[in-house]
């Protein structure tokens, strides 16, 4: 018999059959080891861990229904095991049923509270829910079970800051430090609270860091990233500039971006676009303000005014859109656009029916929200037949501010274009380039804002904003640096303080970014 108490009441065989199909899983063999699970379910059909580890397969191989089905029928048998509901819980994730994801690890938390993953995995997703309150709740459950548990304190740290409590955000992060000093994350977290600038004890602290050679590249580049943005709250451009090209290089190495994919990909869309059926429902998708561009364009600003508004809800970067074509262009077995142009008025219509049923949350309390996902651009060309009633707001920043920005910034989604000055530049000209092209299709909806603008002459800028969302103008916008929202990117400090037009930070670097104005196309000013 196994010492494994959850084998308990299983027979020696099945057991080894169990820990077969798990080492034949861990060895890369997924049929061999379904194989093995099967027969041990087939066995020992009245006992739960069988099953609950041929869902671990399922999951493994991309098949989150069937694991969901599978923890069901452990469950049948179990109803009170809390590892079952965790699991069933990430089962239900992975199929897209969020709301009962959160059912599942709810109901583990409250059969077996002194268990540390279920409350971490609630609080990760209620924090990508942007339900920041609940998300903090969750993580200080876990904090308080398992004081050692690093991503915890980093992701505790996360959402205190989007929800705009920089001191015990940097509390948890320097715990995180503590515990282990090269934890990328963690120096990734202090060096994003912008109000509170890191100290020369830091700069020691990391410089010795970045002299072992037993750390993480994750974690190198992590860390180059914070020790360049030291330096240059120092002054000392020089040195910010060779961390941050240092750390950069790193990622370019580990994750390569391609440039001609992404032009041939532009192309492709604006190809794929130029003629769409006549919308079902004009107005389908009125609720949506969408808020896109280039990252560290100024969105996060835009979303912050509109969200001050009494109407709007600042529902920040979502997925939902990238996932609603994802999963068409699964159904149809055709990657986005190709499918694009036999797309017909009902498709697209379905198509916006699904992304605002997936959103609906966030209409619970105002009837307007804003989606900025930056990215979004990508799709903005469909949307004149998917959400013809939803506006998008562009946003534009001084593209050289735009470019340093992004090369400064640690961005978490991988490949990114955002590691080399060629490939800022490339992608700046195709996404700016195919919004154009879109805005001329689509100019009643789809408007551009520049960020220099909003700075120079605020209120002007705001009510021609709200004008262009058909939003009554309203004193609140004017002061959105005192909304109590959760902010989830990397300005959720910055757009918490009042408007400064001395936001420009390239012009201290010099001869330095000359490569990066040649990409460009710009002479030093």
């Amino acid at each position: 018999m196994s010492a494994d108490p959850r084998m308990t009441g299983l027979p020696r065989a099945v057991v080894e059959l169990v820990h077969a199909g798990a080492r034949a899983l861990r060895d890369g063999q997924p049929p061999r080891a379904e194989q093995l699970l099967m027969q041990a379910c087939m066995q020992a059909a009245t006992h739960p861990e069988p099953l609950r580890y041929l869902a671990i397969l399922q999951l493994h191989t991309r098949r989150a229904a069937l694991a969901t089905q599978t923890l069901q029928r452990a469950l049948a048998l179990a109803p009170g095991d809390a590892l079952l509901h965790c699991d069933l819980g990430t089962a239900q994730s992975a199929s897209g049923d969020i709301e009962a994801a959160l059912a599942s690890w709810r109901r583990a938390c409250e059969l077996d509270p002194a268990q540390p993953m279920p409350w971490f995995n609630l609080g990760r997703n209620l924090q990508q829910l942007g339900r920041t309150d609940e998300a903090i709740a969750a993580l200080r459950q876990v904090n308080a079970i398992a004081a050692d548990m690093l991503p915890a304190k980093i992701l505790l740290g996360d959402a205190l800051v989007h929800a705009g409590d920089f001191d015990e955000a940097s509390s948890q992060y320097r715990d995180a430090l503590r515990l282990h000093p090269a934890c990328g994350d963690a120096w990734r977290g202090l060096s994003n609270i912008k109000t509170r600038a890191l100290d020369d004890e830091d700069a020691r602290a990391l410089a010795a860091q970045l002299q072992r050679r037993d750390i993480a590249d994750s974690d190198r580049v992590a860390m180059g990233h914070a020790l360049g943005k030291l330096r240059e709250d120092q002054g000392r451009h020089a040195d910010a500039h060779a961390a941050f090209v240092a750390a950069n290089a790193l990622q370019k190495r580990l994750t390569p971006w391609s440039r001609q994919a992404f032009e041939q990909f532009v192309a492709r869309v604006l190809a794929a676009s130029e003629v769409l059926p006549t919308p079902l429902d004009p107005e389908l998708g009125r609720e949506v303000i969408f808020i896109v561009g280039q990252p560290r364009s100024g969105s996060t600003l835009f979303e912050q005014v509109l969200a001050a508004h009494p109407e709007v809800e600042g529902a920040s970067e979502l997925p939902d859109l990238g996932i609603v074509i994802q999963q068409e262009s699964m159904r149809r077995g055709v990657a986005y656009p190709q499918w694009v142009p036999q797309a017909t008025a009902d498709d697209w219509h379905r198509l916006g029916r699904a992304y605002l049923d997936r959103t609906a949350r966030w209409r619970a309390d105002k009837p307007r929200f804003t989606d900025k996902l930056p990215e979004n651009w990508k799709h903005a060309g469909i949307l004149r037949a998917m959400l013809p009633g939803a506006t998008v707001i562009e946003t534009r920043r001084d593209p050289l501010e735009t470019a340093w920005s992004c090369f400064k910034q640690q961005f978490y989604s991988q490949p990114h274009f955002a590691n080399d000055p060629g490939d800022i530049a490339a992608h700046i000209r195709g996404s700016e380039g195919a919004m154009d092209a879109f805005r001329a299709r689509d100019p009643a909806r789809i408007r551009l804002h520049r960020y220099e603008d909003l700075l120079a002459d605020p209120e002007p800028r705001i009510r021609a904003l709200l004008d262009d969302c058909g939003l009554r103008f309203d004193p609140a916008c004017l002061s959105s640096h005192e909304a109590r929202r959760p902010v989830r990117t990397a300005s959720a400090a910055q757009v918490r303080q009042p408007l400064r037009r001395d936001t420009a930070r390239a012009s201290a670097y010099g001869a330095l970014l000359d490569p990066l104005r040649a990409a460009l196309g710009q002479d030093r000013r």
